[in-house]
């Protein structure tokens, strides 16, 4: 099964050797998404800003590759303090809405640009 990038014009600018998106047969893996406003490359302020853009970020990637949250099977949340995780879950379920994919959480010691949360996607997306 080949693993090819998918276009994502949507997504922020990377900062390293990655695509923000990969299609791998039905499975369309996102890399994680920190809050960096697309436009600006700035992280945005706080944590439930970064929470709000990451989603916001996500659900313009799943666009891009021609899937919706609703495709979501399974995400990582990564966060740097776990005390905000009430935020940072009051954000998720709000974006999800009644969509209730597999999530994992870990508390990590750092995050790339000072980032408080980030969030890997895996989405499933036959044919």
């Amino acid at each position: 099964m080949p693993v090819e990038p998918v276009p994502t014009p949507s997504a922020p600018k990377v900062a390293g050797p990655y695509s923000p998106a990969v299609r791998a047969g039905d499975w369309l893996v996102l890399a994680g998404q920190v809050g960096l406003d697309p436009e600006s490359g700035a992280l945005v302020d706080g944590v439930e800003a970064q929470s709000r853009q990451v989603l916001a970020n996500i659900v313009a990637i799943l666009a891009d590759c021609g899937a919706t949250i609703a495709d979501v099977a399974k995400t990582t949340v990564f966060v740097t303090d776990i005390a905000e995780f009430a935020t940072v879950n009051a954000v998720y379920a709000e974006a999800f809405g009644d969509h209730r994919p597999a999530r994992s959480t870990v508390q990590v010691a750092a995050l790339p640009g000072g980032a408080q949360v980030e969030v890997e996607t895996w989405a499933y997306l036959p044919g």
